[in-house]
C-alpha cells in the first residue's frame, strides 16, 4: 500500500455520489501542458482477496432488453499461401439509438494499408448499387436518402478482395497484428463494421493514433463462414468462438461479440483444458510447447478468478495464441502474445509471459464485455487489465508479487494523468513510454489507492457491478466514478485529483 494513503485515508471527510459525479463531469482526456509527477513507489502487500469480499460481488446476468444486435454475415476465402482473402459481406443494422441516424459510416481498418483492401461492390438488399458512397482514411461513409428512424433496420452488402500485407517488426514501430509472416497468417478488424453510434454526439470512431487502440465496437452477432483454399492439409485455425464446420468449411457463430479475429497457421502446436463448460486451447510454435503450456496454465487460472471477481465468463471457448509481432493484443473470444514473451520464459510465475497472459485474459471482461472509448478512454480497459494482473498474483502466486511490483509496475517510476488518450503526450521523446507508464503502470496504481481507501469489500462490489451493469455497453469514465460514489462514503476527489486531469485544470 502506499504509505501516504495509509496516514490519511481515514482523516478524509465523506462525500456523496452526487459529490462524486460533480467532480468526476470534468473528466477530460485532454493534455494539460503540465503533468503531474510521478507517483509514490508501492510496496507489494501480502494480504490476499478476502472471500467474504468476493461473495458480496453481485453475479453476471445480462439484462435483457430490446436492443437488436447488428448482424454481420461473412463469407470468405482464405488463400494462405498467396496471401488473399476474398469476402462477400452482408450487413443488418438496427437504429437502437432515440435519434434519426442520417447515415452511416463503416470502419474499414484494411484500408489502412496501401494496394490491400479492393471494394468490389456495395449493394442495398435490393441489389440495387448504393450510389455516393465515399472511402477516406479508412473510414465508408454511405449516404442515406432519408435518415434511419429509431427502431428502422436497413441491411446492404459488399464484395471485396484482400491482399494480406506483411507488416515489418521493428522495436520501434507500433505492433501491426494485421498480416502474415512465415508462420502465420492475423485477420483482425478485417472487415468493414459499423462503430457504436452515440445520441447527441453521432459516430463513436477517430482515426488510428501511433500508438494504442483507436477503435470502439458494438455488440453483434457473426456468422463467419471461412473456406481455406490452396487443398493445404496442415493448417489450423484459432478463432474467436467455437468452429461448428465440417472440416472444409469453418463455420462460426459468434452472438454478443466485440468483433471476429482468427489466425491462421502450419506450424501450431495446439495445447487445451477445460474449465466447466469452457475449452481454452493456447497454441504456440514448437519450439515453444512448454512457454504455450504455461500460458494454458495461466489463462485456465486467470478465467477461474476473474469469473468470481467480475462475473462468469460468457464463451464456450477462449484462444490464447503466439504471435509474431511485439507485445500482446486482445480480441472477443481470442488474444495474442508476442512471441518475445515465449523466447524469454523460464516456465516461472515472475516473468512476463505470465503476466501478459493474465492481462490479457482480463481484457474478455475489459474490452470485450465492457466497452470503452479506447482512443480518449483507455484507461477503462488497460488499467483495470493491469492491476487484474496483480489480482491474479496475489491469489495464485504471492511469492511473485513483490517481482511484479518491482519489475512491471515501479522500475518504470510510472507517472503522467490515467485518463490520457492514444494521442497525448505529442511530440516528446518515447511517447509511446509516456502514454504506458501513465494509462496502464500509474492507473494500476490508482487502483490499488482506490482498493486501499475504499478496503476489499466495497472495492470488489463495485467492480463486479460495474461489469453487471456495462457489460454489452460502451461504459464511460464518468460511469465509473458515479457508480463508484454508491459504493462508498469515502471522499474520493482528493484520489481523483492526484491521478485524472480535469476539465477544470
Amino acid at each position: 500500500m502506499i504509505s501516504a494513503c495509509s496516514q490519511d485515508k481515514d482523516a478524509l471527510p465523506e462525500s456523496s455520489a452526487e459529490d462524486v459525479k460533480q467532480t468526476t463531469s470534468l473528466l477530460t482526456s485532454t493534455r494539460a501542458v503540465q503533468t503531474p509527477p510521478p507517483t509514490s513507489v508501492l510496496s507489494p502487500t501480502t494480504h490476499l482477496i478476502d472471500p467474504t469480499a468476493l461473495q458480496a460481488s453481485p453475479v453476471y446476468t445480462p439484462v435483457p432488453t430490446a436492443h437488436k444486435n447488428t448482424k454481420y454475415t461473412l463469407t470468405a476465402e482464405l488463400d494462405y499461401d498467396n496471401h488473399k482473402l476474398s469476402t462477400a459481406e452482408r450487413i443488418h443494422f438496427v437504429n437502437n439509438t432515440p435519434e434519426p441516424i442520417p447515415d452511416l459510416l463503416l470502419m474499414v481498418e484494411p484500408d489502412y494499408y496501401p494496394n490491400v483492401f479492393k471494394l468490389n461492390n456495395i449493394t442495398w438488399d435490393s441489389g440495387e448499387p448504393i450510389q455516393g458512397y465515399k472511402l477516406e482514411n479508412a473510414q465508408l461513409k454511405i449516404p442515406l436518402s432519408e435518415p434511419l428512424k429509431p427502431g428502422e433496420e436497413i441491411s446492404f452488402s459488399l464484395s471485396y478482395e484482400l491482399n494480406i500485407p506483411s507488416p515489418e517488426i521493428s522495436p520501434n514501430l507500433r505492433p501491426v497484428p494485421f498480416g502474415y509472416t512465415q508462420r502465420q497468417t492475423n485477420l483482425v478488424d478485417w472487415y468493414p463494421f459499423i462503430p457504436p453510434y452515440i445520441p447527441g454526439e453521432g459516430w463513436l470512431a477517430h482515426e488510428a493514433g501511433y500508438y494504442g487502440e483507436h477503435l470502439a465496437y458494438e455488440i453483434s452477432d457473426f456468422q463467419v463462414d471461412l473456406t481455406l483454399t490452396g487443398g493445404r492439409d496442415d493448417l489450423v485455425i484459432a478463432a474467436s468462438a467455437v468452429d461448428e464446420g465440417d472440416g472444409v468449411r469453418h463455420h462460426y457463430n459468434h452472438q454478443n461479440g466485440r468483433g471476429f479475429a482468427f489466425s491462421v497457421s502450419h506450424m501450431y502446436s495446439v495445447f487445451t483444458q477445460t474449465l466447466g463448460d469452457i475449452t481454452i486451447y493456447s497454441y504456440a510454435f514448437p519450439q515453444h510447447a512448454t512457454a504455450g503450456e504455461s500460458v494454458l496454465k495461466t489463462t485456465v487460472e486467470s478465467v477461474e478468478l476473474y469469473s468470481k471477481i467480475y462475473g462468469p465468463y460468457p464463451r464456450k471457448i477462449l484462444s490464447a495464441v503466439e504471435a509474431d509481432f511485439l507485445d500482446g493484443m486482445e480480441y472477443d473470444g481470442m488474444y495474442f502474445l508476442s512471441n518475445a514473451f515465449y523466447n524469454l520464459s523460464k516456465n516461472i510465475p515472475g516473468e512476463y509471459l505470465t503476466a501478459i497472459a493474465a492481462h490479457e485474459t482480463a481484457h474478455q471482461w475489459f474490452y470485450a464485455m465492457v466497452g470503452n472509448d479506447q482512443a480518449l478512454e483507455p484507461w477503462l480497459d488497460e488499467a483495470l487489465c493491469t492491476y487484474s494482473e496483480r489480482l491474479f498474483y496475489e491469489n495464485y502466486y504471492p511469492g511473485a508479487l513483490v517481482w511484479w511490483w518491482n519489475y512491471r509496475i515501479n522500475f518504470y517510476q510510472p507517472g503522467g494523468w490515467v485518463n490520457d488518450s492514444i494521442y497525448n503526450p505529442h511530440g516528446v521523446p518515447n511517447a509511446y513510454r509516456a502514454y504506458r507508464d501513465a494509462v496502464y503502470l500509474n492507473g494500476a496504481i490508482f487502483m490499488e489507492d482506490l482498493r486501499t481507501l475504499i478496503g476489499d469489500e466495497s472495492f470488489f462490489a463495485f467492480i463486479g457491478d460495474y461489469v453487471g451493469k456495462f457489460s454489452q455497453k460502451i461504459a464511460t469514465g464518468e460511469d465509473f466514478f458515479t457508480l463508484l460514489g454508491e459504493h462508498t462514503d469515502k471522499d474520493l476527489q482528493a484520489l481523483i485529483h492526484k491521478y485524472f486531469l480535469l476539465e477544470d485544470g
